[in-house]
This record gives structure tokens, sequence and C-alpha cells, in this order.
């Protein structure tokens, strides 16, 4: 069964690109919802056109790339990606008979988090949202937006009395990073820990003080 991995408007199209490279080396399948929203970020953020008719060849251009732009490492199999697109309303991941394993929205826009938190589903991903969690299934949502305000404040804890994770964009530093990707890849790794996925995108605090500048002096 696939993971649905929902993609909106918010900036952070690195985090995405994370958490797909990570699925598809852990040998998961995708179903991949891109927004009409999302397109604008990311061409705006990595120069890239993701288009309908041409989404595995934009899609492979997309993850091969870091977060700062330059060429990364990836041997994922874009066979086990099935992409949706946001206006198709009779997709797969619309029905709750459509087996999944949950589904991770990242970034998610607080316009996202609106739709879903009070049932909204005007897209696909919208709806595949609002779908995984009347199926009681896994909703990560890597909410990426500063200052928070009231309202989103308030549908973020609806989405958590529902059953989501609200996951914060939010890295840390005590893993050491070296490289805005390392940023990137501990985000990426939180939302994936959310989902129970395995991976090796940051490293665990261990107990020790200081363990990060211990591990990359050994390196």
């Amino acid at each position: 069964m696939p993971w649905i991995v929902g993609v909106s408007g918010a900036s952070g199209t690195p985090y995405a690109a994370a958490v797909l490279r990570a699925l598809l080396d852990a040998g998961e399948s995708v179903d991949l919802v891109v927004s009409r929203a999302s397109r604008l970020t990311l061409l705006d953020e990595t120069g890239i056109s993701f288009r309908d008719a041409h989404w595995r060849d934009d899609l492979g251009e997309w993850l091969a790339r870091g977060a700062d732009g330059k060429p990364v490492a990836f041997q994922g199999d874009l066979a086990r990606v099935r992409y949706w697109s946001a206006g198709d309303l009779a997709a797969g991941p619309s029905s709750g008979s459509y087996p999944t394993k949950g589904m991770l929205i990242v970034p998610a826009s607080t316009a996202a988090v609106a739709g879903v938190a009070i049932g909204l589903s005007k897209d696909l991903l919208q709806r595949a949202a609002g779908v995984t969690l009347k199926e009681r299934r896994p909703l990560v949502v890597a909410v990426r937006e500063t200052p928070l305000n009231g309202q989103t404040l308030r549908h973020l804890v609806t989405l958590d009395d529902l059953g989501a994770v609200v996951v914060p964009a939010s890295p840390a530093f005590y893993a050491g990073a070296t490289h805005i990707q390392d940023l990137v890849d501990f985000v990426a790794g939180r939302v994936l820990d959310a989902a129970g996925v395995g991976h090796r995108l940051y490293r665990r605090w261990e107990g020790e003080l200081g363990g990060a500048s211990a591990h990359d002096a050994n390196e």
C-alpha cells in the first residue's frame, strides 16, 4: 500500500523532496498530489515547472536536486510513484475504499491546514486528507508558516483532536548540521518518524552533550 504525499503551496519544497527521496529509498510506494499553488512555489524555489503531462521527468529533476540546487545522490525507483492531479476528485485517494498507509502533507500551508480542519475538500489534497482522517489512518501535517495567528492555531488543535500529528517545520541543531540540506533532512526525518517510516536522515540524540561536535570530529 502506498503513502499519500500531498505538497501544498507553502514555501518549503525541499522538505517535500527530502521526504519523497527517503520514502522511495526505503522501498515505499507513493501516491503523489501536487497542489496548483505548490507548482508556483516549486517554480519560484527551484526553477522547475511541474506539469501533469511530464510529471515523471519533472519529479526526477526535482528529486535530483538538494536544497541548495546542487545535485544529490538519489537512486529511488520512480516506478513506485503514482501521480494524481490535484483537480481529480475521482482519483483513488478520494475514496476510503482505496487502500493506503496514510498521508503526509509536506509542506502544509495555512490554507491547506484550514481546509482539512473544516472538511472543505476543495481539491484532491484536502479530500485525501479528510479521507485519511475518517478512515483513522495516520495523517502527518508539516506546517510551514511563521508567525501563526490564532485562527491557524485553532485549526491545528482541531487536527490534533482528529488524530493528526502536527509537525512544525522547525529544524534542530543538535544533530550537527553543517549544510542547509542537513536542516531540511532533520525536518523530513521527523515527518517520517511521526509516520513510523525508517530512515537515516539525521543523527539521533543519544543523551550525550556535545555529541554532534564529537561525531563531526570523528568523520
